[in-house]
């Protein structure tokens, strides 16, 4: 079998570029790999506004699209969908909901959560109070501004997502739970995808049998590497050395 081509799903408010570094990564090990654009935050993008929103189920038709494009370019070449903290939501949106010629073959999500707030630490009560704002603001302003956290983000999303912390419940259709083989990376010096909400996403979006969680550790990185929920991405040959070693053991079981 082909070696597959890997699509990066970016985190809120991360333009696909900053993920250069990890799809040199995974070309370095004679794979494809090409990061998607974050809607709002690419330069062909418009940003958010009164005039410019979007939701979850929006950026998750984004990725059927490009799952649909790149089979249309090699049919036989496997999709790894590779999200990151809000990508990893919708990639689960994703598999979940949509027809299978638009799904990934595998699942690679780093820095996942169910971000309710009871998951952190003193219950969370920073975050629930700014998920309790974000609404007020979206309303008033028709989006979320600058300096909060995701700005400038879409007022529709940003209403869901601080749904999503608010209650616990996903703003897309979880009715099925994932069988797509899938590989979960928990960073350990993450503060925004903590190891119980990390571990509630498993268990409320996969089937146990289709998962492999690997806890990526501070002594694991290489000089000058980091297990921080973003900045990860600047040196991540490591973690793209246990994705390509888990995607071989994978097809040796399929």
């Amino acid at each position: 079998m082909s070696d597959p081509i890997v699509l990066v799903s970016p985190a809120m408010a991360v333009p696909s570029r900053f993920y250069r570094p990890l799809v040199a990564a995974f070309e370095d090990v004679g794979w494809q790999a090409r990061a998607l654009g974050r809607r709002g935050f690419e330069p062909d993008t418009p940003v958010a506004s009164r005039s410019a929103d979007w939701s979850y189920g929006d950026e998750i038709a984004d990725l059927a699209d490009a799952v649909s494009a790149a089979r249309r370019e090699d049919p036989e070449r496997p999709v790894l969908l590779m999200g990151h903290s809000l990508g990893a939501q919708l990639a689960i949106g994703l598999q979940s909901s949509a027809d299978p010629g638009r799904t990934a073959d595998g699942l690679v999500l780093v820095g996942a959560s169910v971000p309710h707030h009871r998951y952190y630490p003193y219950g969370g009560l920073p975050m629930l109070a700014f998920a309790s704002a974000i609404p007020v603001l979206a309303r008033v302003l028709g989006h979320l501004p600058k300096p909060a956290f995701g700005a400038p983000g879409a007022a529709t999303l940003m209403r869901e997502w601080a749904h999503f912390v608010r209650t616990g419940e996903p703003p897309f259709d979880a009715s099925s739970k994932v069988s797509t083989p899938t590989f979960v990376v928990h960073l350990q010096a993450d503060a925004y995808a903590v190891s119980a909400a990390n571990k509630r996403f498993i268990e409320l979006f996969c089937e146990p049998s289709a998962v492999t969680r690997w806890v990526y550790t501070q002594d694991a990185t290489p000089d000058g590497g980091t297990t921080d929920h973003v900045q990860w991405v600047r040196h991540p040959s490591v973690v793209v050395d246990r994705v390509v070693r888990w995607w071989g053991d994978a097809a040796d079981r399929r």
